[in-house]
Formats: structure tokens, sequence, C-alpha cells
């Protein structure tokens, strides 16, 4: 199964992915005509702010497995397409029960209207990992949008690979980086007696 894998320290938080899903899962395909689409686009992947000042994570669904919310769904709304190996909502046969959002341990499941819905109600909405454009031959629309690759796509073994050298290079340069003092002898025998009794202090701890 290939994934969409993100790289957290990239992202800047411009929110294009977001659009990007939104005007993917119209009925349109286009931005301007889906913005008086009725009901509105949503999107399945959510940019939320970070811990600190010019971070954010994009969020979406992982397709775990096995999944919780296709274990608990009591109508068999969710499944898991057998080509793609992708957890898929039928909103036709969702009762919007909330089962599935109690147990999604990432927090992706909405509830909207949708277009694909016969039955005009709202239903569990999440990330289904743009089947149609896999299908197509293309990556997920998030993915191709994003210009900092901070969302890649491909085999979760070669990104973990590249994102392990990396860092290994990151590591190297910020080790490189750093000048080590040596260390000081104490001067006088006051000095000496003073770092005898903090070491002392210390062994005892």
């Amino acid at each position: 199964m290939k994934t969409v894998f993100v790289n957290p320290e990239r992202c800047v938080g411009c929110m294009q992915c977001q659009v990007a899903c939104a005007v993917e899962h119209s009925q349109s395909k286009n931005l301007y005509q889906a913005v008086f689409e009725v009901p509105k686009p949503r999107p399945r992947i959510y940019v939320a702010p970070g811990l600190y000042l010019n971070t954010s994570f994009p969020n979406k669904c992982r397709h775990c497995d096995p999944a919780p919310c296709m274990e608990v769904c009591p109508t068999g709304a969710i499944t898991r397409n057998a080509d793609l190996d992708i957890v898929v909502i039928d909103g036709n046969k969702c009762i919007t029960c909330a089962m599935c959002a109690m147990v999604c341990p990432f927090d992706v499941i909405r509830y909207y209207e949708s277009a694909t819905v016969k039955l005009d109600k709202t239903v569990a909405v999440k990330c289904d990992h743009c089947i149609d454009r896999q299908r197509q031959g293309k990556v997920p629309a998030c993915v191709e949008v994003c210009k900092v690759n901070a969302l890649v796509f491909g085999d979760p073994n070669e990104i973990a690979k590249s994102a392990a050298g990396r860092l290994a290079k990151l590591v190297s340069v910020a080790t490189g980086a750093i000048h080590p003092e040596l260390p000081r002898l104490p001067a006088t025998f006051e000095a000496w007696r003073k770092w005898g009794e903090e070491s002392g202090k210390v062994n005892e701890r």
C-alpha cells in the first residue's frame, strides 16, 4: 500500500492541501464552480496550528490496519478497498451514529452532507486517499499541490528510508556546528575544595 507521509517540519500552514482536497471531492472538480455547489464540498485533510509559532500539522486518515472505525461501524458502511487497501465510507449506509469518530485515534472523521449520497442527510466523511486519482495513475490532490514537500506519496518503507537519510544529514550538520569547550581545572585551593564538595553532592544523589 502506498501512503501519504507527513513532514510536519516542512509545513508552512498555507492550507493549499485543504483547498485541493475540497475541489477534488466536488462535483465540478473546478475551484470557481465548487464555491457555489450545494452541498458545499469539504476537505478531508485538516491543517492545525502546532505548539510553536510558525508550525502546523496537516492531519488526515491513516487508513489503519486493522481500522478501529471499520470494526465498530454497525451498518458496514466502512470497508477496505481490496485493490488499493484504502479504507472508504459508503455514505448511503451511514446512519451518523458517530461510533467511527469516537474510536478514531487521529480525530479525522467529520460529518457533512455529501453529493454522492442519495438521501439528503449528514454522513461520515474522511480521506479516501483520492482513490479515483490513484486508479488513473495520479497522486492524491493534497500531495500534488504541496510546494514544500510537507506531503509526499509513496511506499512507506522507501519514504521512511529517505526521511532517515535526511535526518542523519541534519544531525551531522548540527553536530559539526557545536564547539565544545575544554574543561578547565580549578585555579586555586579554594576552587579545588568547592569543586570536590560539588562532586560529592552529585555522587550522593
